[in-house]
């Protein structure tokens, strides 16, 4: 088997091992760590000098194909994976569509959803709202980790299932401009740039997060508070299931 380039590594432990597929900074992986799993990412781009964790340059789904055909895949307790989701993000073809976004972006929730299924393994598949082809098994947001985004986002869970927690009312409104008028409110837009849009010590602060400062990967991040509630229900199948074996 050829492994993409191996970045960074740390010792497993005794905690069951998680594969972070398409994990950009660490957002996802960093939940699913303090759950108690050990995390190993893979991203096309290289994120070494900030992904928290084991780090592999290289094609997400190349890598997952290849360690599903040597068998490789058993290392692995559950996968989690953020695959792409401008093709149908409701901010891509929506609110920053003037920008030239959406319309060209590849959707790799199929193949990433095929190749999970084959795997044998419990996974995750996180999305955005407005993403029609993603179940929405799990839905959470901020607001139910009394954090300062909103940052909806939807999980399909295979091979494995949890409740749903109660959604909280919204306490207010996202700060920023919206059709020419200003708005206040307990949540910043961690999005985008201008119309009074998060700064970068903002969304850090908002979303829990503090080893990444660069925009693009804060944009994009899972806050941990997610994968961590999560993680915890996770890491609960995969031991009911080693003590069952």
């Amino acid at each position: 088997m050829t492994h993409p380039t191996l970045i960074r590594g740390e010792g497993h432990g005794d905690r069951p091992l998680l594969l972070d597929l398409f994990c950009c900074a660490g957002g996802a992986a960093t939940g699913y760590h303090q759950a108690g799993f050990t995390v190993e990412g893979v991203d096309i781009v290289d994120r070494s000098a900030r992904y928290p964790f084991t780090f592999r340059q290289g094609d997400a789904l190349t890598f997952l194909a290849a360690l599903i055909a040597s068998g490789e895949i058993r290392r692995y307790a559950a996968v989690h994976a953020s695959p792409p989701c401008q093709a149908g993000c409701a901010l891509t073809v929506g609110t920053n569509r003037s920008q030239g976004w959406g319309g060209t972006h590849l959707d790799l929730v199929a193949p990433t959803r095929e190749l999970l299924d084959a795997s044998g393994l419990p996974y995750v598949i996180e999305q955005p709202d407005g993403k029609a082809d993603v179940r929405k098994d799990i839905s959470l947001c901020g607001e139910m980790f009394d954090l300062g985004v909103l940052r909806h986002r939807n999980f399909e869970l295979g091979g494995w299932t949890t409740p749903q927690p109660a959604h909280k009312p919204h306490r207010g409104r996202v700060r920023g401009w919206r059709h020419g008028r200003y708005f206040d409110g307990p949540y910043v837009a961690a999005y985008g740039t201008g119309g009074g849009k998060a700064t970068v010590a903002e969304m850090q602060t908002a979303m829990g997060i503090g080893w990444t400062d660069v925009r693009e990967e804060l944009t994009e991040a899972i806050p941990p508070a997610y994968t961590e509630w999560i993680g915890q229900a996770l890491l609960a199948h995969v031991l009911s299931g080693a003590v069952a074996a």
